[in-house]
C-alpha cells in the first residue's frame, strides 16, 4: 500500500514539474487574466491530489487537461454569473440619499427664493409666485390680473432669468 502511495506522490511530483507551465499557458490562453491562471493551475494540482489512487503515469497528462478544462468552465461561468448579478443590481437597486440632508438643501433654496422674490417689483413678483407656487398658466394670471397674456410672459421670462441668474451666483 505504501508503495503505491509513494509511486502515486511520484506521479504527481513528475507531473506537476512536467505539465505545470503547459497547464498555465493553456489556462492563461483561456481566461487572459494571468494572476487568476496561476491561482487555477494552483487548484488544477489540488484537485489531481484527490484522485491520486487513481493515478497512472501513461493517463495522467489527460488527466490534468481535463481538470484543467473543467475549472476553466467553472470559473468562465462564475465569472459571467457574477457579471450578470452586478448589471442587475446596478440597474434595480435605489441609490442612496440622505434625506435629511437633502430636506435641508431644498428648505434654504426656498427661503434663498422668497428672499430673491421680496426684492422683485411687484406685478413681477405677482406674476412669478402664482405661476411658480400655484402652477398658473400664462392665460389664468392674465385674467386674474387683468393683463395682457404678452406681459404677463414678460414677466414669467424676466422672473425666471433673474431667479436663474441669482442662484448661479450663490453656487
Amino acid at each position: 500500500m505504501e508503495t503505491t502511495i509513494n509511486s502515486s506522490d511520484n506521479i504527481i511530483t513528475r507531473s506537476y514539474e512536467e505539465c505545470h507551465q503547459v497547464i498555465l499557458n493553456y489556462i492563461t490562453y483561456r481566461i487572459t487574466h494571468r494572476y487568476e491562471a496561476e491561482d487555477l493551475t494552483q487548484d488544477v494540482f489540488v484537485r489531481l491530489l484527490d484522485y491520486k489512487q487513481m493515478l497512472r503515469p501513461d493517463t495522467v497528462k489527460y488527466f490534468l487537461f481535463t481538470i484543467a478544462r473543467n475549472i476553466v468552465t467553472d470559473y468562465i461561468r462564475r465569472y459571467y454569473k457574477k457579471q450578470e448579478i452586478d448589471s442587475y443590481l446596478y440597474d434595480f437597486t435605489a441609490t442612496s440619499t440622505n434625506e435629511t440632508e437633502e430636506n435641508i438643501i431644498v428648505s434654504n433654496l426656498m427661503e434663498m427664493e422668497q428672499m430673491r422674490l421680496e426684492a422683485m417689483p411687484e406685478q413681477r413678483r405677482l406674476v412669478y409666485a402664482l405661476n411658480r407656487f400655484e402652477d398658473k398658466s400664462s392665460p389664468e394670471i392674465a385674467t386674474e390680473l387683468n393683463l395682457s397674456c404678452r406681459t404677463v410672459e414678460n414677466h414669467l421670462f424676466l422672473g425666471r432669468r433673474d431667479m436663474r441668474n441669482f442662484f448661479r451666483s450663490c453656487i
